[in-house]
């Protein structure tokens, strides 16, 4: 088959899954490790979940209100005939992890980060796929203003780290159990003399908040003088959510105060936050979250307080690209071995592994390839550094070391060339 002729399969990746491979999984590892790393600094240990659970845990936990258990979850019986579901969230799998192993016996917050696919059926489109990537971090058992901050500034850290710049904080106070009954009858009155269709109307009246997250146009005309929860706080809540700001702004975080915003999981109370930005189109979200008071007594525990964000990594790599930022290197290899003949690939596989042990990224050209097709593949791989042993070389006791930015090219000591090596990749 001639080269660059596209090969036709038997198979394909499912419809709206995104797969990431070299060179451009590079920037997909840089952000997922990015936004892991700063949970990480901040002292939120890792929790491997389940890729599947009960369905029972998302239909109580998420709110059986909400698109993503109405309309979007993968749900199947098991060969058990057990009703299991592919996670669409991560945070009912931390609180019921919280719970099953006494986590929170062990001092509080109990504080954790995960990171890995979730499933949600929805139409794909740009930055809106079917298995999309996360991660996210818990805080659970402490009702404190500043481990709210912290968290925000800990998704803050992570953008920032990867050189964003064009992205936005907003956030609300999504109440408490003093002031939201009153705020839903107030708002449910206000929704029952509009003119909305009647799955519309049974949505208020399940859940009324949901209502003001539709995004129809002819919807949205009416709800403008809709009543807003962020007026009708209780006292508790109103100094909660000041104290949040007062935290957020000692820390140097930017936010933006939007008393629509609505989270599309039922369990949040008080802080209710976004990050958005701007140049990934409709699907601005690049991540969020909230504090989630009543979550884990729901789920059979302790009637303990939470808070969380996911951040996904798909729309965080899509909006690397829109800004140009890229902080990563798609260099599978720093360093790569060119062996010409049996008695050079022998010593250029123990020096490979010499500086692999030191830290050092090498690949080597397998298959008895001559010198031109080996150093083209020297050069796709992206290393810095080309080592390039013959038979005179061997006699020589020197191998070729050949700078592929620059193609200068001199003779090294064999004894010597991974201590050099090292010392001019560090």
């Amino acid at each position: 088959m001639q080269e660059g002729v596209q090969r036709a399969s038997a198979f394909a990746a499912p419809k709206g899954v995104p797969e990431y491979y070299p060179p451009e999984s590079a920037g997909f590892v840089h952000v997922r490790d990015t936004l892991a790393g700063a949970a990480e600094r901040a002292g939120y240990g890792y929790v491997e979940l389940p890729i599947f659970e009960d369905t029972g845990l998302f239909a109580r936990g998420v709110g059986e209100s909400t698109d993503v258990v109405s309309k979007e979850m993968y749900t199947f019986a098991d060969r058990g005939d057990r009703s299991v579901t592919l996670r669409p969230e991560g945070t009912a799998g931390v609180v019921r992890s919280v719970i099953e192993h006494n986590l929170d016996r062990a001092g509080l917050p109990v504080k954790l980060r995960y990171a890995g696919p979730f499933f949600r059926y929805e139409r794909p489109q740009a930055g809106r796929y079917r298995q999309l990537q996360q991660v996210g971090v818990e805080a659970v058992g402490v009702d404190d203003p500043a481990l709210d901050a912290e968290v925000i500034a800990v998704a803050d850290e992570g953008f920032k780290a990867l050189g964003l710049t064009g992205y936005r904080l907003e956030l609300t106070s999504l109440g408490d159990a003093e002031c939201r009954p009153a705020y839903r009858e107030r708002l449910q009155e206000f929704l029952a003399g509009l003119d909305l269709d009647e799955p519309t109307r049974a949505r208020a009246r399940i859940n009324p908040l949901r209502v003001l997250d539709d995004k129809r146009p002819q919807v949205r005309r009416q709800l403008e003088d809709a009543p807003l929860l962020l007026d009708h706080l209780s006292a508790a809540s109103a100094e909660h959510h000041a104290a949040v700001l007062a935290h957020l702004e000692d820390l140097g975080v930017a936010y933006t105060i939007n008393p629509r915003m609505v989270r599309g999981l039922d369990y949040y109370t008080k802080t209710t936050f976004e990050f958005v930005h701007d140049g990934l189109g409709a699907q601005s979200g690049i991540g969020g979250g909230g504090r989630y008071d009543g979550l884990m007594e729901t789920l059979g525990g302790q009637p303990l307080s939470g808070v969380g964000f996911g951040i996904g990594v798909d729309r965080t790599l899509l909006a690397c690209r829109a800004e140009g930022v890229q902080p990563w290197s798609e260099a599978r290899a720093e360093v790569f071995g060119v062996p010409l003949g049996d008695a050079a690939k022998r010593r250029l596989v123990v020096i490979a592994a010499e500086l692999r042990r030191a830290g050092v990224r090498v690949d080597l050209a397998y298959g008895g390839r001559g010198l031109k097709g080996a150093m083209k593949s020297a050069d796709r791989s992206g290393a810095r550094f080309a080592l390039v042993l013959g038979e005179r070389d061997l006699e020589a006791g020197t191998v070729g070391v050949k700078d592929l930015a620059s193609g200068d090219q001199r003779a090294v000591p064999l004894d010597s060339v991974v201590t050099e090596l090292v010392a001019k990749l560090a």
